[in-house]
């Protein structure tokens, strides 16, 4: 479907970059350089390495400093674990660490996740070369050379956001390379992707990545495709100075499945299926998202203990937004009474169905950060200093939508009925948010000894936020400052282990209340996320890590209030939504032979002092007490070309509602896989199976909300990626 607005910068910066680089080729006749480059602070390779292993994390924390050194639980998941497990979405990428989990992520459309039990904020919880980018795209994976994953509040990385943490994917840099992949799975996907790259001159280099997919979704009626393209530059400008620009562009599309709800409010759906498509009408269109992203970044090194960064990141994404929505039963038989609440399927499974249209829905972050960071030594005690300021624009803009009932479908799970689609049509396009935020933020970790490391630093936070209504009427002006202190003590009494203690501070804004609710639409005030938490790092050897984490992660709970009204509900502040947890996780060789991604969330979350007993001592919703994830790369000792590859996926029971009467079940689901890889004609060729949910269980993977409404989505059943790369 062709978009009302299309972004073609970064097809011009494509062309361009190649322009340069043919020009600093033609001016150079000096040989590549090797397949390693150090650009500080990151060091560029060729693919390959240590498998699953990965040392440095691009979080800005806690001043870019090792993973040994770095008092917070960061996951890297590694580009041979992308390789391996072969994730398309961001959903099946959550599989790969334990204290991740869906929260509300539909087939089709783009995905959120939680960390620690907090859904991330779309508007600031995910980054690209740890600038903020959008949260509304469907992310790529072509040009990613690992994904970071923070855990926990990080005020001092991005201000404000949700408590839960944030996702980094870093781009590919510059190397040597031109590989070739062909892929397809079990129900008849086409997948094709090129990642090229090289060194054009000793000091300049690019890599560009392409990739094509038409997805045969396994609910019908719900096919994609998707186009992308990315190019990276990196510049040696002098052996002082670098420049590294990254810039990608994709198109999607793919109708936009929606999810069952409680039947009545309290009962699990009792035939639901994988494979329907709720509420299909067909002339729904899919939904269509073209999203570009870009950052430059530059370095300077002024001498061996100082150093400075600028670096800028654009991210935009517009959204055609097609779907014909099951949601509630206001109009069902089953609900004429006012007995059940019309905001949830029918106690018979019988559900409405709206035409919900609403195109050019564009969402844009842009982002510039400074930043020093220098050595200082006194003597005994020496200080690695990071000083910047940071600012965040964050714009919606949006044309009123149409969402117009057009029928009811019955409860016996067939394909409902075909209902003619509402003549409205959706209005101009008006701004809805404009959103600044303006920060500074120091940090000073102090060597008060080999053994003893002292971190104190924080942001100042500005914020200057207003939105509007449909009209383009002012709706709501909030202004805040404030101070995030974080702060860590670290004990390492030899260079393996480490031992670490934290306080950190988080700022988010309200949510905004239901429209079921008596203050439907408004806003709540901001609120403060405290954490502290305690750990373990021990490198048991070169390719070895072992983390563990205890935590303790708070902030107001927000929720609909039983009450009076004549809603029923009031949206509240009210009380406190605790998380308290442990994770253990292991990243590795663990022999020879052996690889090994395995991660243990163990989360104790509490709603306290809310008002309302029945939502107090039980887990709160879409959080499982308990998740694993296991995944293991067994080499053939008497066959080395020849990989086995298995997992292991657990999930405890999870609540759906607030009182904690209705859980979806817990699950156990396996995954198998084998790598194939050998030299064909002097060239790299590998060959990647890889089998999810191999006994095809059925199970509930979300119970999320979104808009204040719950929704159930059932799990993907059994399926086989098959694709082979080779080295041009």
């Amino acid at each position: 479907m062709t978009m009302t607005r299309r972004s073609h910068s970064p097809i011009f910066l494509t062309a361009l970059l190649y322009a340069v680089g043919v020009a600093h080729a033609q001016d150079s006749t000096d040989t590549a350089p090797a397949k390693s480059v150090v650009l500080a602070p990151v060091v560029v390779k060729a693919d390959g390495g240590d498998g699953y292993v990965v040392s440095q994390s691009q979080a800005n924390s806690f001043g870019q400093a090792s993973l040994q050194d770095t008092p917070a639980t960061i996951n890297v998941l590694s580009r041979d674990l992308l390789d391996d497990r072969q994730p398309r979405s961001l959903s099946e990428l959550a599989r790969s660490d334990a204290s991740l989990g869906d929260s509300y992520a539909p087939v089709g459309y783009y995905q959120n996740v939680a960390i620690r039990g907090f859904p991330l904020d779309l508007a600031t919880g995910y980054r690209f070369n740890d600038l903020s980018i959008t949260g509304e795209q469907t992310m790529a994976l072509e040009n990613i050379q690992q994904v970071d994953i923070l855990k926990g509040a990080a005020g001092l990385d991005a201000g404000v956001l949700a408590p839960g943490g944030v996702i980094n994917y870093v781009g590919k840099r510059a190397a040597n390379v031109q590989t070739a992949t062909l892929g397809t799975d079990s129900h008849g996907s086409r997948y094709g992707a090129l990642d090229l790259g090289r060194w054009l001159t000793p000091t300049f280099g690019l890599r560009f990545n392409t990739a094509y997919e038409g997805t045969h979704a396994y609910v019908q009626h719900s096919n994609g495709r998707r186009n992308f393209y990315a190019i990276a530059a990196d510049w040696l400008i002098s052996p002082k100075a670098t420049l590294q620009l990254d810039a990608d562009y994709q198109a999607s599309a793919q109708r936009s499945v929606s999810g069952y709800q409680l039947l009545g409010g309290s009962v699990l759906p009792l035939h639901p299926s994988r494979t329907l498509m709720l509420g299909y009408q067909p002339w729904q269109q899919p939904v269509s998202i073209h999203a570009a992203n870009f950052t430059a970044r530059f370095h300077y090194q002024f001498n061996d203990d100082w150093q400075a960064r600028v670096d800028a990141g654009h991210s935009r994404s517009v959204i055609d937004d097609n779907v014909a929505f099951a949601y509630g039963c206001f109009y069902a038989p089953a609900c004429a009474s006012g007995a059940t609440p019309g905001y949830f399927f029918a106690p018979d499974g019988s559900y409405d169905i709206y035409d919900y249209r609403s195109p050019g829905d564009t969402r844009q972050n842009d982002e510039l950060r400074a930043q020093v960071q220098g050595h200082v030594d006194t003597g005994a005690v020496t200080h690695d200093l990071t000083v910047g300021a940071d600012v965040l624009r964050r714009g919606i803009d949006q044309r009123p939508y149409v969402y117009d009932y057009v029928g009811t479908a019955p409860g016996d799970q067939s394909e409902p009925p075909y209902f003619a689609p509402s003549p409205n049509q959706p209005g101009p396009s008006q701004q809805r948010l404009s959103s600044w935020q303006r920060a500074v933020f120091a940090l000073d970790r102090v060597r008060l000894s080999p053994h003893w490391q002292l971190l104190a630093g924080g942001r100042f936070v500005h914020m200057d936020e207003r939105d509007y209504d449909a009209s383009g009427a002012p709706q709501r002006h909030t202004r805040l400052n404030h101070w995030l202190p974080q702060t860590a003590l670290l004990w390492q009494p030899d260079a393996k282990l480490t031992a670490y203690l934290s306080y950190t501070q988080g700022l988010a804004l309200g949510m905004q209340a239901p429209y079921w609710t008596a203050n439907g639409g408004s806003f709540l005030p901001p609120q403060l996320s405290r954490q502290w938490e305690t750990g373990l790092k021990y490198a048991a050897s070169n390719a070895l890590q072992l983390d563990a984490a205890l935590f303790r992660l708070s902030q107001p709970y927000q929720y609909a209030q039983p009450d009076s009204t004549t809603q029923g509900f009031s949206f509240v502040q009210r009380g406190q939504q605790v998380h308290t947890g442990i994770e253990l996780q292991a990243n590795g060789r663990i022999s020879e032979s052996l690889h090994l991604v395995a991660s243990i969330s163990m989360i104790h979350a509490r709603a306290q002092n809310t008002g309302t007993p029945s939502y107090e001592g039980h887990q709160v919703v879409n959080v499982p007490k308990l998740r694993t994830s296991v995944y293991a790369d067994y080499r053939l000792p008497f066959a080395p070309s020849w990989g086995l590859l298995g997992g292991w996926r657990y999930a405890a029971q999870n609540a759906a509602t607030p009182d904690g009467h209705t859980h979806v079940p817990a699950y156990h689901l396996f995954d198998a896989g084998l790598r194939y890889q050998t030299v064909w004609n002097g060239h790299a060729l590998s060959l990647r199976l890889s089998i999810d949910n191999v006994f095809n269980r059925f199970y509930w993977r979300d119970t999320g909300s979104s808009g204040g409404d719950s929704y159930l989505f059932p799990g993907a059943p059994r399926l086989a990626r098959l694709s082979l790369s080779y080295a041009l």
